[in-house]
Parts: C-alpha cells; sequence; structure tokens
C-alpha cells in the first residue's frame, strides 16, 4: 500500500468530531464513593442519582467482610472455567441459595449480566426458529437475539396484542419470547402473568430480564415473577428467569434460573459460560451474605418506596410548557423525558452546577427524540437527598 495512500482508520478522527456535533460522544468519569448517594466525580462531591445500587448494599459491611473473608480462603481468581476448575465450593453454594431465593428449580451463576443473555438466547434458538423480542429490550437481549440466527419478530412495546399476532402467525416449531421484567430506561414492568399465559398458548419459551426488579419487587424482594405470584408452587417450565447481582444485590454479575432439565441445556451449550473464566469465589461469598441481607430489607425497600413517591409527587406539576415529561413508574427507575440530546445535556450540566449528578441518556440507548435524564432512586437516598433533586430540577426549569 502507498504511503500516500489514505486508510478507512483515517476516518475515525471525523467520525468522533461527528458524534460530537450530534451531542452523542459519551465521557467516562473517575468515580469514588464518599458516603451515602454521594460520589466523588472527577474530583468533585456529587449528590449522585446515577447508580443501580437500588438498596445501598454495595457498601454494605456484611458484604464487604464476605469478601474479606473468602479472599483469605480463597485468594482473588477462580484459576478456570466454570467446567474446568473454577466452580468453587462458594460459587456451587451461591447457585443453591439464587434458586431457593427466587423460588425457582435450579440456578445458573454467570460473571456478568450481558454475558448471561448473549450466551443463553443461542443456546435456546438458532436458524429456523422465531425470535420475538419487545422494541424497548435491553441491548443485550438484542444482541443475544441477533447472535442466535433466529428469525427475530419486533414487537411494540409492551403490545401483548401484536405479540400474540405475530406468535399464531409464525410456523416455526421453537419460539423464545424476550422481555425485560423492568424495562431499564423507562421503569415500567411488563404484565408477566398476560406474557406468559401467550407463551402458554403458542408452545414459546419466556425468558424474562429482571436485572432492575430483583431485589427491590416482590416478598422480601424476590423479584418480577414471584410478585406476580408465578415462582414456588406456581412456578412454569416455560419460564427463564434472568436476574444481575450487580444492581440491587450490590456485587456483580448475574444468574438465569428455572426448569431443571432447562439450566442443564444451558450448563452444556452457552459458550459465554463454557468459555469464560468462573466469576471469583470472593464475589460469591459477599452475593451469599447480599443475599441474607436482601431477605430481611424490607424497611429499606418501604424506605426506597417512599422516596419513589416523593420525587413523583415533586416531579407532579411541571410547567407544562418545558414539554417535559415524567414516564410512569413505580420502580426506582425514573425517566425524565426532555427531548434532544443538547437539551438532556444541557440539563444535566445545570443540576452538576448546583451539585448533582444525573446522567443524560441519548440514541441510540433510547428511541431519537427522547433523551432523557435516567434518575435512579436508592434507599441511600434521604428525603432531603430527594428534596433537593426536586427543587434542582425546578430552578433548571425556571431558568429556560
Amino acid at each position: 500500500m502507498s504511503s500516500t495512500a489514505t486508510s478507512w482508520l483515517d476516518d475515525i478522527p471525523a467520525c468522533l468530531a461527528d458524534l460530537e456535533t450530534a451531542h452523542l460522544l459519551r465521557r467516562r468519569r473517575v468515580v469514588a464513593p464518599a458516603g451515602g448517594a454521594r460520589l466523588l466525580v472527577d474530583g468533585e462531591p456529587l449528590l449522585a442519582f446515577c447508580s443501580n445500587d437500588y438498596l445501598g448494599l454495595a457498601s454494605h459491611p456484611a458484604l464487604a467482610q464476605a469478601a474479606c473473608d473468602a479472599t483469605q480462603r480463597f485468594g482473588v481468581g477462580s484459576g478456570g472455567s466454570p467446567l474446568v476448575s473454577g466452580h468453587s465450593t462458594a460459587n456451587d453454594a451461591l447457585e443453591h441459595e439464587l434458586a431457593a431465593y427466587a423460588q425457582l428449580p435450579r440456578a445458573l451463576y454467570f460473571y456478568a449480566g450481558y454475558a448471561t443473555n448473549t450466551g443463553i438466547i443461542p443456546a435456546l434458538v438458532g436458524d429456523g426458529d422465531a425470535l420475538f423480542s419487545d422494541a424497548l429490550n435491553h441491548a443485550c437481549l438484542i444482541d443475544g437475539a441477533r447472535l442466535s440466527r433466529a428469525t427475530i419478530h419486533r414487537y411494540p412495546h409492551a403490545d401483548l396484542a401484536a405479540l400474540e399476532a405475530q406468535l399464531a402467525a409464525s410456523p416455526a416449531r421453537r419460539k423464545l419470547v424476550i422481555s425485560d421484567a423492568v424495562f431499564s430506561m423507562d421503569g415500567d414492568l411488563i404484565d408477566i402473568p398476560a406474557l406468559l399465559a401467550l407463551c402458554e398458548r403458542y408452545d414459546a419459551l419466556l425468558l424474562l430480564d429482571d436485572a432492575h426488579g430483583f431485589g427491590v419487587l416482590g416478598p422480601q424482594g424476590r423479584g418480577s415473577l414471584a410478585q406476580a405470584g408465578l415462582t414456588g408452587a406456581n412456578a412454569s417450565r416455560r419460564v427463564l428467569y434472568m436476574a444481575t447481582l450487580g444492581k440491587a444485590a450490590g456485587v456483580a454479575g448475574a444468574f438465569v434460573a428455572g426448569d431443571v432439565a432447562l439450566i442443564e441445556w444451558l450448563l452444556q451449550k452457552t459458550r459465554t459460560y463454557i468459555f469464560a473464566t468462573a466469576a471469583p469465589p470472593l464475589l460469591a461469598s459477599a452475593l451469599l451474605a447480599s443475599l441474607r441481607v436482601m431477605e430481611a430489607a424490607d424497611d429499606r425497600r418501604t424506605h426506597l418506596a417512599d422516596r419513589i413517591a416523593q420525587l413523583r409527587n415533586g416531579l407532579a406539576s411541571l410547567p407544562a410548557h418545558l414539554g417535559w415529561h415524567l414516564l410512569p413508574s413505580h420502580t426506582p427507575v425514573q425517566a425524565l423525558v426532555v427531548g434532544s440530546n443538547e437539551a438532556a445535556l444541557a440539563l444535566m450540566q445545570g443540576l452538576r452546577a448546583q451539585g448533582l449528578w444525573v446522567p443524560a441518556i441519548r440514541p441510540p440507548t433510547v428511541p431519537a427524540g427522547t433523551a432523557r435524564l435516567r434518575i435512579a432512586l436508592s434507599a441511600a437516598h434521604t428525603e432531603a437527598d430527594v428534596a433537593t433533586l426536586i427543587a434542582a430540577l425546578r430552578h433548571c426549569a425556571a431558568a429556560l
């Protein structure tokens, strides 16, 4: 190749500049905990509404002590994949406890939530099969669907009539419906019983991603499926229940739970499980402590519910001319849609100037024209913290 010839690599700086112009360039912040719901962000102390640590357990002393004790016993690494030498006694105990906590027959523990969904979906369906996906599903579900090579049918968000029409028209023998339980950018909860009824009617398997409901919803925080009354004796073999362990559980990783034979199949066929190094036992040990704390954390869940209600009541009468819209949600995910990318970034900056960090979410994470602030509430937030956020948003609104 001639030294004067251009390369496609030369296009990358211009592409980055285009992202900047469209207000879509993302920047990482360097953070450190600063107590309660506060973070040091690039060295600046801010009241944060950006963490998925919904129960405030990430810094809980019982979890930290369990991790320290496990480090002394197991070291810091797992040493291999789960099917070689990485399935430690701690990881094995965690799988049994996760199944018991979710009230489902068996669980499989993964090192990351993204790897769980991108791995298990191709293990369930493939070429010639049919997959049905909610339009607002998380990226890991979307990517898992693409990797499966199944025929993908995308139905409008939460439109179960449209889903039924697609299921009824599909000639495929194997059908898989995938959906968030609580949608990560909107905060709404899918109608799980109605979704399962469709799967029963059309001989489909249902994969639910409860990343944002596990630990928060249901009796003792057992999740959205338990809240719907579809665990224990009422569990269906048609449901695979997936949840992450780095949000309300406060640590890291994920699991999938369901029918014993289905979980065994996933263990045998999921490439992101078979060919990846297992999560370190110290994390499994911290998670065992987390499950015990979560089960007894009704006080934290009540406090969190109070903060959700406080925020929604406080933002109920924002000036209509702004075009801001708080989406319906009774979960810790509260989405304030503002419209353009530029407006969302300006509002984020306006809050930061008042000492708050609330992230602006833009396409492709959300549809074009629906850029928003994703307000994540936590049991770590006090009543005064939420009052501060409401006042800061009103101050920004008055300046427009």
